[in-house]
């Protein structure tokens, strides 16, 4: 099932994504969903971040090639970074390129959307406290994230957490094809099944070390291939299964 958050007339509602359709629902999305008669084309309704996290907690270097492109070892544990809710947005909203940057690049990533709170899960039980999977674009400064040693200002500016369109609540992850274009060309293209870390690892490690409560968002790394954008650019992940994201680069003035 896909799910979505809404606005329609400047009321936010949840939905269920069928085709070019969503259907009003109503209920919880961390509980039950119940589609209502209402229905609209989706060029009619502005598409809203699926989740209201209160993290997104990162992943690192977690895809085969993309270690291969950096010529460096696997990593024995995920290596963890977090970003901001201040930094989420939805499908169709712009990316602000900060002032501050000279290099802003784009990162397809699978994200795992949580659906009850996790602490110290075990990896057997991972999929219990999962709700579903989104696309993510882990937008970073590239030339801060190097000046700074860690990741906090790079990863963390406003808009640098692109999620959506929706997430699907029904879909096994473990080889998902995970694409990212820029302007039309396709820029990243590998499979979840390259990750090496995955899902269900994830989340009973983060889970050791910080509760995860639901709608707390895990982006779990990006494939090879990661490159800048530049104003005026168009920049889509896409993933098997889930769905489009798509999100324009606009300057700080324009934002």
């Amino acid at each position: 099932m896909k799910l979505a958050r809404f606005c329609r007339r400047d009321t936010e509602h949840l939905g269920v994504v069928e085709g070019d359709h969503i259907q009003a629902a109503e209920g919880d999305v961390f509980g039950a969903v119940r589609p209502t008669d209402e229905r609209y084309p989706l060029a009619e309704v502005k598409l809203l971040p699926p989740v209201r996290p209160s993290k997104i907690v990162a992943v690192g270097l977690n895809y085969k090639d993309h270690a291969e492109e950096l010529k460096v070892e696997l990593p024995a544990e995920p290596l963890l970074f977090l970003k901001p809710s201040s930094a989420v947005i939805g499908h169709l909203d712009p990316i602000c390129y900060p002032p501050m940057s000279h290099r802003v690049d784009f990162e397809g990533e699978l994200g795992i959307v949580i659906g009850k709170a996790a602490h110290h899960v075990p990896e057997h039980r991972a999929e219990e406290f999962i709700l579903g999977y989104t696309c993510v674009n882990d937008v970073t400064a590239r030339d801060l994230q190097g000046k700074d040693g860690q990741w906090t200002r790079a990863k963390g500016f406003d808009t640098f957490a692109p999620l959506g369109p929706w997430m699907e609540t029904e879909i096994d992850p473990a080889s998902l094809q995970i694409e990212t274009f820029l302007n039309g060309e396709r820029r990243q293209a590998s499979t979840t099944a390259n990750l090496i870390f995955s899902p269900r690892h994830l989340v009973s490690f983060i889970s050791q070390v910080m509760t995860l409560y639901p709608g707390d968002v895990i982006a779990t790394g990006t494939p090879s291939g990661i490159g800048p954008m530049e104003v005026g650019d168009q920049v889509e992940v896409v993933i098997e299964g889930i769905g489009r994201l798509v999100n324009g680069v606009t300057s700080h003035d324009a934002a």
